[in-house]
């Protein structure tokens, strides 16, 4: 049986308001694993500096818990304001991202500080950074760089200090090559970049996670807390976890569902057999390009 968490590998998760049970995000993050271990060390040396941070990390992995641990990590005593740029209106964007003046437009009957104004003196989280329109980057590294916005309609810049966290699932500098994202901005973030390993690459966390969500499923549903079985452990750490923590927590949660007796056996976890893991796989690279199979092998060997 695995067990939580012990004191000095601390167990991240959302506060009890941020939660909610449609969000597709990762609920909670470890640092048991070496690597995981590694990056907490990284966090720790990078957050009191102050620069921009850009963690890249595949879905589901966990990166606005890693953007809130940075935050208090800094002991910045502003806000934590987080923002998905794929929710940024491509008309309205400069006004949320920087505010407005009263008068500003149509409507705007009083001045709004915007995202940046809501951030200052604290952090301010751009989730899939990627995502947001070109024409906004370059304004916002102009921002960042120079530490002072000019709110839609005002006369004069309004002085800044503002962390920016980005993220980002996409390999910026391919966007970048292709034309759709600043070269600037990605340098400028590329320079505090931290990279959070997708949970395949960091087994040591498979188990501490699973219990924790474990416990959290028993709690909400009145359930005594069964044992997870030797052979589902098993399971649990051989498994890819396309779908990474999101992924554990609803197969954990699915297994606590199902199953009859004191323990959770494999069957109960509903995970797909080593054989059509591995068929899934060959499909997966017959679709890469010879440069993507050529990458990965060196990747691999590496």
């Amino acid at each position: 049986m695995s067990h939580p968490p012990q004191p000095g590998q601390p167990l991240l998760t959302f506060p009890e308001a941020d939660k909610s049970p449609l969000s597709i995000r990762a609920k909670a993050l470890v640092f048991v694993d070496a690597r995981s271990r590694q990056l907490r060390q990284q966090v720790q040396e990078l957050a009191p500096a102050g620069q921009a941070l850009l963690i890249f990390g595949e879905i589901g992995t966990g990166k606005e818990l890693l953007a809130r641990h940075v935050h208090r990590e800094s002991e910045r005593g502003g806000l934590f304001v987080a923002v998905n740029c794929g929710a940024i209106s491509p008309t309205w964007g400069e006004a949320e991202l920087f505010g407005h003046a009263a008068g500003a437009y149509a409507g705007a009957a009083s001045s709004r500080a915007g995202w940046f104004g809501s951030a200052n003196g604290g952090t301010l989280y751009l989730d899939e950074i990627g995502d947001l329109p070109l024409s906004l980057q370059g304004k916002l590294l102009a921002a960042l760089e120079n530490r002072e916005v000019l709110r839609l309609g005002a006369h004069q810049p309004t002085p800044v200090d503002v962390r920016l966290v980005a993220a980002t699932s996409i390999d910026l500098a391919q966007a970048v090559a292709a034309g759709k994202f600043n070269e600037r901005l990605y340098l400028y973030l590329n320079e505090g970049r931290l990279d959070l390993p997708a949970l395949r690459d960091r087994p040591g966390d498979i188990l501490p996670l699973a219990e924790y969500f474990l416990g959290l499923y028993t709690q909400r549903l009145g359930l005594e807390i069964p044992q997870i079985s030797d052979d589902a452990q098993q399971v649990l750490e051989l498994y890819a976890w396309p779908g990474n923590t999101r992924e554990l927590e609803n197969v954990i949660h699915f297994a606590l569902l199902v199953s009859s007796g004191e323990e959770i056996l494999p069957e109960h976890l509903n995970l797909p057999s080593a054989a059509a893991q591995l068929a899934l796989i060959e499909r997966q690279l017959l679709l890469l390009s010879a440069q993507q199979r050529e990458q990965l092998r060196q990747r691999l060997a590496s």
